[in-house]
C-alpha cells in the first residue's frame, strides 16, 4: 500500500528525464528521514510542490502541512504570524491564536522564499528552532512543539552571509539535508510531457479539446530558455490554450517572448528560426517523445531509416 501512496504522490512530478528520475530518489529518501531540508532552486521550479511530496511520503503525512511566505513577514506581525499570541497581547488582540509553528505540530512547516526573512527575524526563528518550543507574543512559559522544518529559497545563501545578510548559525540549523531542483533549461526533455499536462487540465477544466503543437512549435518550445521556469510555461499553455484557432498550435500561436524575432533570424514570410542542428536535435528529441521511445515508430513520423534515427539519437546524446 505504502509502494502505491508512493508511486501517486511522485506521479505529481512530471516528466522523464535524468534530473526528474534523479529528483523522486532523492525526495524518496529525504521522506525517510526527519531532519531539517533546504530545498534550493530557480524561482517556479516546484519547491513546493518538492516540499508538499515529501510530506506525504514521511511518517508525518497524517499531520499538517503548514506553509509560512517569508517574504510577507513583516516586523510587527512578525511574531503573532510565526509564534501566536494570547488575548491582550496587543491592541486588537481580542483572542488567542496558534501561530504557524504550533500549528504545524505533529507535521511540517515549510519555510518558503527564506531568504527574504529579515535578520532580526532570522535570531527569533533561530531560537525557537533550537530550543523547540514557543512563547507566544504577551505570554511567559514556552510550549514545546513536534515539528519537522522544509526551508526554500532561490537566493544564494552563502553569498548573503558573506554580505551580513543571513545568520550563518541559522544556515547551518536548516541545512541539514539539502536538495537542489533543475531549472527547467536544463531538462528539456520533460518540456512536451509537460505541455501536454497542463494542456490536458486547462482542457478538463473548460471542457474542450486539449490543444497540441505542430513540430516546428514544439521544437521553438523546447529551444527556448524558460527563465520563469515550469510557472512560465504554464502561463504559456494557458496562452496558447486561450488565444490558438485550432486544435494544433503553431509557431504563430506561441507567446510574443517566445517567438519575437530576436530568437531567430528573421527573412521575409519566417517568423522564427533555429539553427539547422538545433532543429535536427529538437526534432528527434520530440519524435521519440511522443513515441515513448519506440524507434521504429519514430522513425516512420520523419520519413527516416530507423538505422539513421539511431544514430542521431547516439550523436545528440537522446535516451530511446
Amino acid at each position: 500500500m505504502s509502494g502505491q501512496r508512493d508511486l501517486a504522490t511522485l506521479s505529481g512530478l512530471v516528466g522523464n528525464s535524468v534530473a526528474m528520475e534523479n529528483l523522486r530518489l532523492q525526495i524518496s529518501q529525504l521522506a525517510l528521514r526527519d531532519a531539517t531540508a533546504l530545498i534550493r532552486g530557480e524561482t517556479g521550479t516546484g519547491k513546493e510542490l518538492v516540499a508538499r511530496c515529501i510530506h506525504t511520503l514521511s511518517s508525518r503525512s497524517a499531520g499538517p502541512f503548514v506553509v509560512v511566505d517569508c517574504a510577507a513577514l513583516r516586523d510587527t506581525l512578525l511574531e503573532s504570524q510565526l509564534f501566536g499570541h494570547v488575548r491582550g497581547a496587543f491592541t486588537d488582540a481580542h483572542s488567542a491564536t496558534l501561530g504557524a509553528l504550533r500549528a504545524a505540530d505533529g507535521g511540517v512547516l515549510f519555510l518558503d522564499e527564506l531568504g527574504e526573512l529579515d535578520i532580526t527575524a532570522q535570531a527569533k526563528l533561530l531560537r525557537c528552532l533550537q530550543e523547540r518550543a514557543v512563547v507566544p507574543l504577551g505570554a511567559v512559559n514556552p510550549i514545546s512543539i513536534n515539528i519537522r522544518v522544509l526551508a526554500a529559497t532561490h537566493r544564494d545563501l552563502e553569498n548573503m552571509i558573506r554580505n551580513g545578510r543571513f545568520r550563518e548559525d541559522l544556515y547551518f540549523r536548516l541545512n541539514v539535508l539539502g536538495i537542489h531542483l533543475p531549472a527547467l533549461r536544463e531538462r528539456r526533455d520533460d518540456i512536451p510531457f509537460l505541455l501536454r499536462h497542463f494542456l490536458e487540465r486547462i482542457a478538463q477544466l473548460y471542457r474542450e479539446p486539449a490543444v497540441e503543437f505542430d513540430v516546428p512549435a514544439m521544437a521553438a518550445l523546447c529551444a527556448y530558455d524558460w527563465p520563469g521556469n515550469i510557472r512560465e510555461l504554464a502561463n504559456a499553455a494557458e496562452f496558447v490554450a486561450a488565444t490558438s484557432r485550432g486544435g494544433c498550435a503553431g509557431i504563430g500561436d506561441l507567446p510574443p517572448y517566445i517567438r519575437r524575432p530576436g530568437l531567430g533570424v528573421t527573412v521575409p514570410g519566417v517568423t522564427h528560426l533555429i539553427p539547422l542542428e538545433q532543429a535536427q536535435r529538437e526534432l528527434v528529441q520530440l519524435a521519440l517523445s511522443e513515441t515513448q521511445g519506440q524507434v521504429s515508430r519514430a522513425a516512420a513520423l520523419l520519413h527516416i531509416e530507423r538505422r539513421r534515427l539511431c544514430r542521431l539519437a547516439q550523436r545528440y546524446g537522446l535516451r530511446h
